[in-house]
């Protein structure tokens, strides 16, 4: 069915209207960052900042520990990436090639799991995690971050095992292949930009986490760079504006260069092997 040319320049129309919506909140931060403090409090605030500064960014490297909570952030990050591809890869791998009412019942807790709260998951793994003695510390956080990305890493990975002809496997197989051993040898290399695209997007996960990291992390130097954001907002509410944008700025780059890169790659895994061929 061909679309009429008024409804085609209506959903350009809409499609325009989504966009400057979602990237509002962004160039607003961009402008915010760059604003000297006598046009940070004008009534009258401009999008284009008149005498453009990079005061703000010194300011906020000066009060808080940003390059420490970045790195905390990234080592949370990459570890519970890794961590969450490791175990989700073999699972997913039984998921997709086992029709089983076990297979079933995890497709089911995968579904069911991410209607969960944080609110109600963070008293149980802060019992867990002081049982281990891993409180106020990254691998604990890393630990949590791995429980929360394990259940989209799996149905995602799974979807693209699926996409991987099972001929292939059946002809290793006849080649005295085990299951491991196809697994690794045969599955995984076609998984590579599942893979990759999954790990990717636990690591943006973790990455922007601010919850339970504002939980289970006390000591300062430990703390991960959302929380760190947090400290440029007073006792009374008033926020450090200047400083706050510079710092949000800085923090926001990673993730939308991520995002960027891979959303193809994660659009991909949610509709691959929806269609059978």
């Amino acid at each position: 069915m061909r679309t009429s040319t008024p409804a085609r320049a209506g959903q350009y129309v809409a499609l325009l209207a989504y966009l400057v919506f979602l990237a509002f909140p962004f160039l607003w931060l961009l402008s915010t960052a760059f604003k000297p403090p006598r046009e940070l409090g004008s009534l009258h605030p401009a999008w284009i900042p008149k005498a453009p500064t990079l005061a703000n960014f010194r300011q906020a490297f000066d009060e808080q520990p940003l390059l420490q909570a970045a790195l905390n952030s990234l080592l949370a990050a990459l570890a519970a990436a890794v961590v969450a591809v490791l175990i989700a890869t073999p699972m997913a791998y039984v998921v997709a090639r086992r029709r089983t009412r076990l297979a079933k019942a995890v497709t089911g807790w995968v579904v069911v799991s991410q209607a969960f709260p944080f609110v109600l998951l963070i008293i149980p793994l802060f019992l867990v995690l002081k049982n281990l003695r891993l409180i106020n510390s990254v691998p604990g956080l890393v630990l949590v971050y791995v429980v929360w990305a394990l259940p989209f890493a799996l149905w995602m990975l799974a979807g693209y095992v699926r996409a991987v002809p099972p001929e292939l496997e059946e002809a290793a197989a006849v080649d005295g292949a085990g299951r491991v051993r196809t697994l690794v040898s045969v599955t995984a290399p076609l998984l590579a930009p599942g893979i990759v695209a999954t790990a990717l997007f636990a690591f943006i996960t973790a990455w922007n986490e601010f919850f339970f990291a504002l939980v289970l992390l006390k000591t300062p130097e430990k703390q991960t760079l959302p929380v760190v954001l947090t400290h440029f907002i007073g006792a009374e509410g008033v926020a450090d504006l200047g400083p706050l944008a510079a710092a949000a700025f800085l923090a926001t780059l990673p993730s939308l260069v991520v995002f960027a890169l891979i959303q193809r790659r994660i659009t991909g895994g949610m509709l691959t092997g929806a269609v059978k061929s």
